[in-house]
């Protein structure tokens, strides 16, 4: 697959979530305390991120 979201805990105990796509991390996200809301995180991006708009401050 070329593409995954992984939950993974970090070195303070937090849950977190990040994108890789042909195994380079294009993001990762904040620390959650719980993983349901890690996986809730990803649920969102899924739900949202298709109609994100694109801002450009360059």
């Amino acid at each position: 697959m070329a593409h995954k979201f992984e939950i993974y805990k970090d070195k303070a105990g937090e849950f977190r979530v990040r994108f890789s796509y042909n195994s380079e991390v294009m993001f990762s996200t904040q620390g959650y305390s719980s993983k349901s809301s890690a996986e809730n995180a990803i649920a969102s991006i899924k739900k949202n991120g298709p109609d994100a708009p694109t801002e450009d401050n360059t």
